[in-house]
């Protein structure tokens, strides 16, 4: 039991504390674990806390200690929200209890907190990481709650639960004088060496007379003399220890009866033998004790049936296990507890236990443990520190069976059951976002083949499409879901994984094996998919693999359209190679007949050293002479002797001897020279550089003082000016690149320099500069950009564009500084026309929602065909929710416009505002509780919406949220247990089935196949046994019936979870499609359609070919084996233990 008594819960602890220089992932945003099968919580260890935790359980345990301490209200502790008040005398020990209290009945959660409780101890994290004594922490602890509680109604609860008295008697044997002490007391200390039992323990302490004599003599005040004397303590009567330990109880012939009784096994002895014990036990028979006052032993036994049972011959005697005179107890360590629950006192959120259980807490965790492992765990040396006892004759009221609700004040109610649906709300984002990844799908008929790579034939954002999916369903799944979404692809589609290089998107690896899970296919999050047919795109036939990955060079070569010697210059160009070509195609892509190609073979950034390469070595690939994406390659003509060469022909030798930088001038000044050559190092400043130029370039010594260098980009963009104080490292600048000197200061340290456009389609080269302070606001930012531009009015906001060149976040925050958005030098940001919501408000695009039947018809009473109007963008997808028939169904969202709306305004606040929108005149909606509200995602009805009193910040739905709304009959209230169906009747005869009708089923009865079976029926007015349904999965165009069969198992703890519609195989959510068939008419066990036969060879036709039989992915090559001789901590020393309590006198 001892042995992990010093292993810290890691649960809770900062990775800042543990593992230090490995990185670790943290879990801050994983909800708490939910309470195990034993419908009990446990506490998180702080780190040195388990005495604590202790000690917390067992006054958790004790109803009349934790009820009294619920009944004090807020009047008379106080309110949370007034403890930072300086007047205001909050009791926050007891408040703190309270809630920790609450959170142990009613909080699912598998272990609760205490950091709030020791917060107000005034403990430091020293203290909580410390080994502390339980019964110093249990003495100082209910002295700060009577601190805590005085002027209270709960003063004397301490008092009133655990004090008792002892009183000293030392009686003299001459004169027999009785001397007497009183001690109050709160626990009792006995020695249990060599002792059989409590029993024996609390008779030697507090019965047994110690007599005074021979060299020990008493001195007596009465006869002034050292005389003979005998001492003994004794439990006055009105002790209120939780079990009573006085001398009289402890000597009661039950007591001592039932503690023989409990040691034998089974409980069971011959009655013979019961007085022999007794006699062995007490020293003195029974009928000397006690037959005068209890009559023979064996009509005493028959006497107490309710807790002894003779046998016929009344030869043996058992003790009955519902004979409850003993006390219940709690054994407690410094680290553990066991505790005996019963039926009326166990807690938890559904009481499932009808029978008395032992349960073994140690922090975090609670177990059920069996009696005799009790017996095993507590002896020798391990055996109980510190025992807690209750009366076994206190009675619970009925209205408390079962009920941990039972005392809770109202508020700690209402904060639970919030609690409870925030945990519940997490837990399910947790899983989702768990159990989800992002997939970047980039369609093949989208993009073509150019310089080497792939490339989007008309934008990024049209080419590539983003999926959330889940990554336990298999390849298969998701091929069949892109399939669904994409209504034009014909023929053969093949998933490959691809990535962005410097040159493109590329084609690395094909995805095979339907059947696997996409964690088994090792897809990571934010993967790049390919979707194409596998062999070519826009015609040209493409090569895959990371064998022929392009790369992307920086080619100089002779500029041959100069003319004359001098103004020969070398250029740099890109040019794109796959990896597996030969090093001479470079020749061929320069037209060049025969040349010397020389490579950057430098090992320090920012040098040169040129190697020619052999011509031997020419029909080697790019990989393998080690070049890489941004290397450089040299051409020399071999034709011309003086290409790239200086006079003394030793071009090669100069080029590792001196390091050069091209300036331009790009000041709009005359000068004899347009563009100059300056030698420099790594280490070189900027500020040296520039000079230099100005004196080179013949320019006036004015501009010193107002001039900068800017770096252009291979397609002659100037790029953010450089600071003078920077040195070419620190400016990340290479060798031979080239700047352009231009008017103007270059920003200081405090400013940034932002280009910015108007609109999100900015042409290259159209951006504006302007240099800001980086603690300037959004909002002044603004006004500056629109002065700058010439632009008018307050209808504009800023948006910085993203990696994509696109329009990406808005800047909401109108008063937060450029430095706190992250905001550097060298972004563009973009002015776009229209204001943002205020803070706290949505823009939301709404859209109505009607299904279609396959013939194109709206599903509705009114015929509302003329609803495409001129205002309306269409969206058209198939349906997950429609109706499965021969033909797919259709879900048409159209456009009704954007409203603005408080995050704090309701589901029907909203859906009156959309009602409002011109376009909503043409449909017949009475009034907004006639509408339903879904959310949008991927241009379908996602997510139900319900409760219209509801505020929509509860919802959370992001900034980007669009809502479809659709019509209804009749208004609805769908409460949150309630799932919406479209259920559709099988037609008989017919592989087809009726218009889809929606039903409302109430899960508060459970969520079973029984329960819906039985829902359905009532719907339909059929006999449940006479129906058949199923679940329809269009992504599959599958059908799972849903059967009310379950598999009896006798141990109710192995009970099985698929039982559960909401989950695992099923996923029931709002809008699925069930399908129902009468057996009464329809006895084909078929639920499949013909499209389902179309859709299924389809999925056939695309896998078959690309399935191979693959071995085990993963094998287990190595064990992890956890040793067994780790060596235990040393126990930390023990240091002085306190509360810190207010004073409220």
């Amino acid at each position: 039991m001892f042995g992990n008594l010093f292993e810290e819960d890691y649960s809770t602890v900062s990775i800042n504390q543990y593992g230090k220089g490995k990185k670790l992932k943290t879990q801050v945003l994983e909800p708490p674990a939910p309470r195990e099968f034993t419908n009990l919580s446990g506490i998180r260890n702080q780190g040195g806390t388990c005495y604590l935790n202790s000690l917390l359980q067992t006054l958790h345990f004790t109803p009349e200690f934790r009820e009294a301490l619920f009944s004090l209200g807020p009047e008379e502790l106080g309110l949370f929200e007034d403890k930072d008040k300086p007047d205001a005398k909050v009791r926050i020990i007891p408040l703190q209890l309270q809630r920790l209290f609450a959170q142990l009945l009613l909080l699912d959660q598998e272990a609760a907190s205490t950091t709030d409780l020791t917060d107000s101890f005034g403990w430091t994290s020293n203290e909580e990481m410390r080994q502390h004594d339980v019964q110093e922490l249990n003495r100082i602890l209910f002295s700060a709650l009577e601190t805590s509680l005085v002027g209270t109604s709960g003063h004397d609860l301490i008092n009133r639960l655990y004090h008792g008295t002892i009183v000293n008697q030392i009686v003299c044997k001459e004169c027999k004088n009785v001397s007497e002490r009183q001690e109050d007391f709160l626990d009792l200390t006995v020695a249990v060496k060599n002792v059989s039992g409590l029993e024996d323990a609390l008779w030697n302490m507090y019965v047994e007379e110690e007599v005074f004599d021979c060299d020990n003599l008493y001195h007596c005040g009465t006869c002034d003399k050292l005389v003979k004397a005998a001492k003994e303590e004794k439990n006055k009567p009105d002790v209120n220890l939780k079990d009573s330990q006085n001398e009289e109880e402890i000597d009661h012939p039950l007591m001592i009866l039932k503690a023989i009784l409990l040691q034998e096994e089974n409980n069971l002895i011959p009655v013979d033998q019961l007085g022999q014990k007794l006699l062995k036990k007490i020293g003195i028979s029974w009928n000397k004790k006690y037959r005068k006052q209890h009559g023979p032993l064996r009509k005493f036994l028959q006497l107490h049936s309710q807790i002894f049972l003779l046998s016929s011959d009344e030869s043996t005697v058992r003790l009955l296990k519902n004979g409850s005179l003993q006390a219940k107890t709690d054994f407690q360590s410094n680290d553990q507890q066991i505790f005996k629950t019963l039926p009326s006192e166990s807690s938890g959120l559904n009481n499932s236990i009808s029978c008395p259980h032992w349960f073994d807490i140690n922090d975090s965790k609670v177990h059920p443990i069996r009696e005799k492992d009790i017996e095993q765990q507590f002896q020798g040396k391990e055996s109980a520190y510190m025992l807690f006892y209750r009366k076994s004759q206190l009675q619970r009221p009925p209205e408390a069976r079962a009920n941990p609700r039972y005392g809770v004040p109202c508020h700690l109610l209402n904060e639970m059951d919030a609690a409870n649906i925030e945990l519940q709300t997490k837990r399910a984002e947790c899983d989702s976002a768990n159990n989800t990844f992002e997939l970047h799908l980039h369609l093949g008929p989208q993009y073509h083949f150019f310089n080497g790579a792939l490339h989007p034939v008309v934008s990024q954002t049209e080419s590539v499409w983003d999926l959330t999916f889940d990554k336990r369903k298999t390849l298969g799944d998701l091929r069949q879901s892109i399939f669904q979404l994409l209504e034009f692809w014909e023929g053969d589609m093949v998933l490959s994984v691809a990535k962005l290089v410097p040159a493109g998107l590329h084609i690395y690896q094909t995805l095979d094996g339907d059947e696997l899970t996409l964690c088994e296919t090792e897809i990571a999050d934010g993967e790049d998919i390919f979707v194409w047919n596998g062999i070519e795109v826009g015609g040209v036939h493409i090569q895959t693999g990371i064998d022929c990955e392009p790369l992307l060079l920086n080619v100089l070569h002779l500029d041959t359209s100069s003319e004359g010697e001098k103004c020969r210059q070398v250029i740099e160009s890109p040019y794109v190679f796959p990896s597996n070509a030969e090093v001479g195609t470079v020749l061929t892509a320069l037209a060049i007949p025969a040349g010397v190609i020389f490579i950057n073979s430098a090992g320090c950034p920012g040098r040169e050293s040129w190697t020619a390469i052999p011509q031997e070595d020419m029909r080697k690939t790019f990989r393998e002479q080690g070049l890489r994406n941004g290397s450089s390659v040299l051409i020399r003509d071999s034709h011309d002797d003086n290409s790239l060469l200086t006079k003394e022909e030793k071009w090669v030798t100069s080029m590792n001897e001196t390091d050069w930088l091209h300036v331009k001038n790009l000041c709009q000044l005359e000068s004899e020279e347009k563009q100059v050559k300056i030698s420099a190092t790594v280490n070189t400043a900027v500020f040296d550089i520039r000079i230099k130029a100005i004196k080179e370039l013949k320019l006036m010594k004015e501009l010193a003082d107002n001039s900068c260098l800017r770096p252009i980009d291979r397609n002659g963009k100037l790029l953010c000016p450089v600071p003078d104080s920077y040195t070419l490292k620190e400016a990340e600048l290479k060798m031979g690149s080239s700047l352009g000197l231009c008017l103007g200061k270059a920003p200081s340290s405090s400013q940034l320099f932002l280009f910015f456009a108007m609109g999100s389609d900015v042409q290259p080269g159209t951006e504006m500069e302007i240099i800001v302070e980086e603690t300037v606001s959004v909002k002044d930012c603004l006004k500056l950009m629109l002065e700058k531009s010439g632009l008018q009015g307050d209808a504009w906001h800023l948006r910085k564009m993203d990696w994509c060149y696109e329009a990406g976040e808005p800047l909401c925050e109108e008063d937060a500084t450029l430095k706190e958005l992250l905001i550097c030098s060298g972004d563009t940001l973009l002015l776009i026309e229209g204001q943002l919501p205020p803070p706290g408000f949505l823009k939301v695009p709404i859209w109505w929602y009607q299904l279609q039947r396959p013939s194109g018809h709206w599903e509705s009473h009114q015929d509302q065909t003329n609803c495409t109007s001129s205002w309306a963008r269409v969206w058209r997808a198939a349906s997950s929710q429609g109706a499965p028939g021969n033909e797919p169904a259709e879900v048409s969202l159209l456009y009704l416009g954007d409203i603005e709306i408080s995050e704090d305004a309701t589901l029907a606040e909203l859906k009156s505002q959309a009602m409002t929108l011109p376009p909503f005149l043409e449909f017949s909606v009475l009034s907004p509780p006639h509408l339903r509200a879904w959310t949008v995602e991927r241009k379908c009805p996602g997510r139900l919406l319900r409760t219209d009193r509801q505020p929509l910040r509860e919802y959370k739905l992001g900034r980007r949220i669009e809502i479809c709304l659709e019509p209804l009959q009749k208004g609805e209230n769908l409460g949150p247990q309630d799932v919406l169906l479209r259920t559709q009747m099988r037609i008989p005869g017919k592989r087809t089935y009726a218009p889809a009708l929606d039903l409302v089923w109430d899960t508060a009865q459970g969520r079973t196949p029984g329960s819906l079976r039985q829902r359905v029926a009532d719907f339909y007015c059929l006999p449940v046994e006479k129906i058949e349904i199923a679940k329809y999965f269009p992504e599959k165009f599958e059908w799972l019936p849903i059967s009310s069969w379950n598999q009896q198992i006798t141990k109710r703890k192995k009970k099985k979870k698929q039982d559960c519609l909401q989950g695992a195989p099923y996923y029931l959510k709002d809008g699925d499609t069930i399908g129902v068939k009468n057996l009464l008419v329809d006895d084909d066990d078929d639920f499949s359609t013909i499209r389902d036969d179309i859709g299924k060879e389809k999925q056939k036709q695309l896998a078959l070919g690309k399935r191979k039989s693959r071995e085990a992915l993963h094998e287990q090559s190595s064990y992890i084996l956890s040793s067994a001789d780790t060596p235990a901590r040393p126990r930390a020393p023990e240091a002085s233990l306190s509360i810190h309590v207010g004073s409220f006198r």
